[in-house]
């Protein structure tokens, strides 16, 4: 399902919680995916679509009611309408398509998509089967989250259901992680100008959501292909703040928060140089923390 996500902040932790900190304007169905009544969103989804049959978003998010349902014909048949809409990515990563993508169909969706993005922006990709695999390595690293989301507002983020969840997750993740090391091993860490951003940010989201010894790992790979402009100054600079708060260190990009039990609100963690943090940020591309801070609720006063 398309969302606003806000400067990576699902990198730092869970999708979740962004979600929960900002007010997001959501038509009727979306509201009530968003709360899980999927049968009573996938009729408003019918309705609007009367409507408006040209509505790219609503389109597209039916297409996604429809795979989490299990409804494949249909969800191919409004998937196909909203691609040709917008031609993007989104839909080869997004995690409500997971059921269809094991479709005997998918394999020719995919390849579809995969000619009108390389027509529209001419030929992007130099090794389109690593990059498929990242594509459905995302998804999967994506999974799940708001489903959780919902089990926690309805049962408690203490439920046998969320915990259960949470297992599911850290299962799908460990697997995932496996997997990309294989492919690692075989044909190296993926390069934006081999697979594209997306593919490229994926290997970076599955290591992020790995242990602190796998980030330490890749941590100089990545830098070394910042380097070279084949990966994502901001990735690097989100996991050597993960590493430094879970080695119990002051971060030096300010990017990660956490959530203060007692207070009920999100707070960041310790700096390196409150006076250079800013400085840092826009280094790698980064706007000003003061910005990034209010989007989880907290107020920061840069230091002069």
């Amino acid at each position: 399902m398309k969302k606003i996500i806000l400067i990576l902040s699902f990198i730092c932790v869970a999708l979740i919680k962004v979600n929960a900190q900002f007010e997001i304007h959501l038509s009727p169905a979306d509201s009530l995916r968003e709360n899980g009544d999927i049968v009573g969103a996938i009729k408003e989804f019918q309705k609007l679509y009367a409507k408006n049959s040209t509505d790219q978003n609503n389109i597209y998010n039916y297409a996604c009611a429809l795979s989490i349902t299990k409804q494949a014909d249909s969800a191919f048949k409004y998937l196909n309408i909203a691609v040709t809409m917008d031609t993007s990515t989104t839909a080869l990563t997004d995690p409500d398509f997971l059921y269809i993508m094991e479709s005997p169909k998918w394999a020719a969706f995919e390849n579809r998509l995969i000619s009108m993005i390389e027509k529209k922006f001419k030929n992007p990709y130099k090794d389109i089967e690593y990059a498929k695999k990242l594509w459905k390595m995302q998804a999967l690293d994506q999974a799940y989250y708001n489903d959780i989301d919902i089990a926690g507002k309805k049962i408690g983020m203490n439920s046998t259901v969320v915990i259960a969840l949470w297992d599911l997750k850290d299962r799908i993740n460990k697997q995932n992680q496996i997997e990309l090391e294989q492919l690692i091993e075989s044909k190296g860490w993926p390069k934006i100008s081999e697979v594209g951003g997306m593919a490229a940010g994926a290997a970076f989201l599955i290591i992020q959501h790995s242990d602190n010894e796998k980030q330490k790992k890749y941590l100089p790979v990545i830098k070394k292909l910042c380097e070279q402009n084949e990966a994502s100054w901001q990735s690097y600079a989100l996991m050597f703040d993960r590493i430094q708060t879970n080695d119990n260190k002051p971060q030096k990009y300010g990017s990660q928060v956490k959530y203060n039990e007692q207070t009920q609100k999100y707070e960041l963690y310790p700096l390196e140089d409150e006076a250079k943090v800013d400085e840092w940020r826009k280094e790698v591309g980064l706007g000003p923390l003061s910005e990034y801070a209010s989007q989880w609720g907290i107020e920061y006063t840069p230091k002069k």
